[in-house]
């Protein structure tokens, strides 16, 4: 199928080019030595990278962005009028790419429209560039991050040097997205707003089918027939077992589970789950491979592996190349994260933000906190919930998704755009967590949040912040002052206060 996406030179930009998402792409692009600019409304590491890839970056989503085009345009016109006539001098203006956070009354997008730029969302990019390679897409609504993370660096470390575009950031290339020089390329599918349907990948993966967008879906079912589209545009589908829905609508051609009962093609037995990451036995379809070692906590990230062990035999990766790479994976940032250490007070970030991936990312905090060289007894999980259609919609699973938290601190709802239907307010979910965890603070805001924690924390304790918005903005200045808090000080402060 032919994408109309212009990869032959034409400029390209980005409007909202700092989000995770878009400046990944523009990052494939500009190493490919294509033109790229874009704007953000604020500045951040990753547009800076792009700039010294020779980006050009706008602060700020105005119409006078496309200046320099339409002057380009003009000039071009004015030079050589037969040649604009005869093939138009439009084509100087830019392929203009957005998300679907971009919203029609924006004054930069109405900009482009006016001008006459061709129009594209991020999906339809990815599409032509996975028209390029052998493509591998990572979908599903939890675990994509990891998921695809871990599979481009096994591939990359095994010497097939990928190109790779994540929804994360990866040590290992210093970024969101990596340009390699082999045929493969490695992708996360995003299903949030249904654009996975625009990919044909040589090799899908699908972890797993949960409602997690109820602003874009109204049912299950609805989510269910996005996947069921995508994975018939495979040549090859990865499925997990452990979903249901996967299991019973979707039949994938290759199957992993972390259950050996169920019978899928990769499995695991033998499995300990260490403070320090996991170590399995691995099996393909009923032949013991050999021990696998993760660095990466708890049972959700042992299946992640299953599916980066299944594609890395898919492309004729032996298991002992497999298992000689996997330790080293250290995971993506924002997913469960270690920003740092002060006085035994131990600081994660996590991105988890639908009730599934709280229970697992806090049963990996246990899971720490019980090993007996373990410093940490405590686990304050601090979190921010994510657009008022997902609060809503998932009152009562987030009300029971604490149990593994010892302290649980709320706040507002971080709203990523959405208007305020007034229906449901982050002291809402808060009362309802209440009812079933006794020990429930609410803070309003941010400020308040790091009051709180400034005055409560202890030694001993693992703090975690989990959600999708800017929660983690509050944790250098934390992690700060209890670096800078006299030890003897804070135990006295605390045994004082009584807490």
């Amino acid at each position: 199928m032919q994408n109309p996406v212009d990869l032959s030179g034409r400029p390209f930009h980005f409007i909202g080019i700092g989000g995770i998402g878009m400046s990944a792409l523009a990052y494939v692009l500009a190493k490919r030595n294509l033109p790229v600019s874009g704007s953000d409304i604020s500045s951040n590491d990753i547009m800076r990278r792009l700039e010294q890839l020779g980006a050009t970056i706008f602060l700020g989503q105005k119409a006078s962005n496309f200046d320099p085009y339409r002057s380009q345009a003009c000039v071009a016109g004015a030079i050589a009028p037969d040649a604009a006539r005869a093939k138009g001098s439009a084509t100087l203006l830019p392929q203009v790419i957005c998300s679907t956070a971009i919203h029609p009354d924006n004054a930069e997008f109405k900009a482009a429209q006016e001008l006459g730029c061709p129009v594209f969302h991020r999906s339809d990019l990815l599409a032509a560039l996975m028209q390029d390679y052998e493509g591998i897409a990572i979908a599903g609504t939890h675990g994509k991050t990891t998921t695809s993370s871990m599979v481009g660096f096994l591939l990359l470390k095994a010497g097939l040097d990928p190109t790779i575009v994540v929804g994360g950031e990866v040590g290992a290339w210093q970024g969101n997205a990596h340009v390699g020089q082999g045929s493969l390329l490695v992708a996360e599918a995003d299903e949030s707003d249904g654009s996975l349907v625009k990919l044909f990948p040589s090799v899908g993966v699908i972890t797993n089918i949960e409602l997690d967008h109820p602003d874009h879906y109204s049912s299950l079912e609805q989510v269910i027939q996005i996947f069921r589209t995508f994975a018939g545009q495979c040549k090859t589908l990865i499925g997990s077992w452990d979903c249901d829905i996967i299991r019973e609508q979707l039949q994938p051609a290759i199957s992993y589970s972390l259950d050996p009962a169920r019978g899928a093609d990769y499995t695991a037995d033998q499995v300990d789950y260490r403070a320090d990451g996991t170590v399995a036995r691995i099996w393909e379809r009923g032949t013991p491979l050999g021990v696998v070692r993760l660095s990466l906590l708890g049972r959700h990230n042992l299946s992640n592996a299953l599916a980066a062990i299944a594609i890395g035999r898919q492309v004729g990766l032996d298991l002992a190349t497999i298992a000689a790479i996997l330790p080293d994976f250290q995971g993506a940032r924002r997913r469960f994260e270690r920003r740092g250490e002060a006085h035994q007070i131990l600081f994660i970030d996590d991105y988890a933000h639908h009730p599934s991936e709280i229970q697992v990312t806090l049963a990996a905090a246990r899971l720490r906190i019980q090993s007996a060289d373990s410093p940490q007894q405590r686990i304050v999980a601090v979190f921010q919930p994510h657009r008022y259609s997902r609060t809503q919609t998932f009152l009562k699973e987030f009300a029971q998704s604490f149990v593994d938290a010892d302290v649980v601190v709320t706040t507002d709802i971080y709203s990523a755009g959405e208007a305020n239907p007034g229906t449901v307010t982050g002291a809402t979910l808060a009362e309802a967590i209440a009812h079933h965890h006794p020990h429930t603070l609410y803070e309003p805001s941010l400020p308040d949040v790091s009051a709180l924690l400034q005055a409560t924390l202890k030694p001993g304790d693992l703090v975690i912040f989990l959600g999708a918005g800017n929660l983690n903005q509050v944790i250098p200045d934390l992690l700060s002052h209890y670096q800078h808090l006299d030890l003897d000080s804070l135990v006295m402060e605390r045994t004082s206060a009584g807490s």
